[in-house]
């Protein structure tokens, strides 16, 4: 069960140095939900907070963020990290520091939503075999 939670591609030491001086110095609204979600790199990106579990992604928008440029950047780095299956969520760092209840209950549905979505595992072996022939009687 923990294998599924973990990520399948390697990150270079240099991406992973970088989202842990990114940890260092985050924002108020990223130290805010940082002890529910963690934070890991992606590809060639560094998600703010990754729920493996729901394949979700939770990324949280500076002032930066809002100019054509960034908004340009965050397109290409969402179209990367859901070309890994997950689906990505912004919030700006003013809707975590006044409405964090909201935040945090928008994050809760979209977690429910994809564990309705996500696929379990299917039986194996006999099992399966056992379960396929008391359907066919």
């Amino acid at each position: 069960m923990g294998e599924d939670k973990q990520p399948k591609w390697k990150v270079s030491s240099r991406l992973r140095s970088n989202a842990r001086t990114l940890r260092r110095n985050s924002t108020g609204a990223e130290r805010l939900l940082w002890s529910e979600l963690r934070q890991v790199p992606i590809e060639s990106c560094i998600a703010d907070f990754v729920c493996h579990a729901a394949r979700l992604v939770v990324e949280l928008d500076g002032g930066q963020h809002f100019s054509d440029e960034g908004e340009q950047a965050d397109a290409r780095r969402s179209a990367v990290i859901e070309a890994k299956g997950f689906r990505v969520l912004r919030f700006s760092n003013y809707d975590v520091m006044t409405n964090r209840a909201g935040v945090l209950e928008t994050i809760a549905t979209a977690v429910a939503e994809r564990a309705h979505t996500l696929t379990l595992p299917r039986k194996r072996g006999r099992e399966q075999d056992s379960d396929a022939g008391t359907q066919n009687q």
